[in-house]
């Protein structure tokens, strides 16, 4: 991140010293945004590192391997010392429970499949903590995402991160182009995690060897069901496993034990041919199976979208793309047929199995490195 010799920006993309810069660092306690924070102090930054407290202080104190819990306050602390930058941690509580958690649940009660990391970024840390940075009169903000903002000739761009293994693109679709424009995320370019560790190292960061989070912050060991049962008791009512005629082939003890395209703990062995989960019926409390070939989806009906390509998403122009419709599956050539300037209708070339009401679809440039933007797959 050297000075540019060809023109006066500091590596943060202002005109002016990097002494007189002023970054807010979100700082999670993990080691990818403590060498954010290290490095650009190093740099000669005015940084200011933030922590949010996002749920109950007392349970995060004892779980570690998750972000924003109170060990994980405790080192983005400590590596704030180190670097000699002041450090803040917000009670981001009833925010997180309001626009992430509570929505969460519902969603899970519905049948969907919900996916809270975006919406923390959208509603949480792109939205109430990024006001916050310009309260502090910052700058610009600055994450530990892997992914790379570039300059485009229409403003701001947003690209994959340069290692596919850690592009978190998928995670912030909802960037708008408003945010993108305050938000700087200096490790997108790094070819690997190795090369994090190595500089969280080199600044002699205690934190360089911490495993990564794994779980969503809120859903200890990954139990999901067990979260939506703390938060919405009675949600996990029996009922019964049927197929597709409507035969009824076993009983479950609540459909959130349940999501699209699951295999395993069905409990109805014996069957010549394996099932899975095609359809969550919460109102008739139905788990619905069938065959394999029953998950394959062409045509996904995706809202509230978010676009970050040139021009307006409008119109009845077709958009030929790739997508992804979950985190873990490479980009799928595919078309967009625009319903309206926040709904469309997304046509698979090849169909997708257990395309889930909940997910996100996120577009990308199939000739570039650039995200297009994306929505939240629904029913339809």
């Amino acid at each position: 991140m050297a000075l540019d010799k060809t023109n006066t920006l500091n590596s943060l993309g202002f005109a002016k010293p990097p002494s007189e810069t002023r970054v807010v660092v979100a700082m999670s306690g993990g080691v990818d945004s403590s060498v954010v924070a290290a490095m650009l102090a190093e740099e000669g930054y005015d940084v200011v590192g933030v922590t949010l407290q996002l749920y109950d202080h007392g349970a995060a104190l004892a779980k570690k391997g998750a972000c924003c819990a109170g060990l994980d306050i405790h080192d983005a602390r400590r590596v704030a010392e180190e670097m000699g930058f002041p450090h803040y941690v917000l009670d981001y509580e009833n925010i997180f429970r309001d626009a992430v958690i509570d929505e969460f649940a519902d969603s899970y009660l519905a049948g969907a499949t919900p996916v809270p990391c975006i919406r923390c970024n959208e509603r949480v840390k792109f939205k109430d903590l990024l006001e916050t940075a310009r309260d502090l009169d910052a700058d610009c903000m600055a994450t530990g995402h892997y992914i790379q903002r570039k300059t485009g000739a229409h403003g701001p761009e947003l690209h994959s991160a340069a290692d596919p293994n850690r592009d978190q693109s998928y995670f912030l679709f909802s960037t708008t182009p408003e945010q993108l424009d305050f938000l700087r995320f200096p490790l997108g370019h790094l070819p690997s995690k190795a090369e994090t560790r190595a500089l969280a190292a080199k600044y002699g960061l205690a934190v360089a060897d911490k495993p990564d989070s794994q779980d969503i912050c809120f859903v200890p060991n990954g139990n999901y069901a067990s979260v939506i049962e703390k938060l919405r008791p009675g949600a996990a009512e029996p009922g019964e496993i049927t197929d597709t005629e409507g035969r009824v082939l076993g009983t479950h003890n609540g459909v959130i034990h349940y999501t699209i395209g699951q295999r395993r703990g069905l409990g109805i062995g014996g069957l010549a041919d394996p099932l899975y989960v095609v359809k969550l019926d919460v109102d008739t409390r139905r788990v619905i199976v069938g065959p394999k070939e029953m998950l394959a989806t062409r045509h996904v009906p995706v809202r509230e979208i978010n676009w970050l390509g040139d021009g307006r998403f409008d119109g009845t122009a077709e958009r030929h793309v790739t997508v992804k419709v979950r985190s873990t599956r490479p980009p799928r050539e595919a078309v967009i047929r625009p319903l309206s300037a926040t709904t469309a209708t997304v046509e698979l070339l090849t169909p997708e199995e257990g395309v889930s009401p909940g997910q996100a679809c996120v577009f990308y440039d199939p000739d570039s490195t650039r995200i297009l933007g994306g929505g939240w797959i629904h029913k339809g």
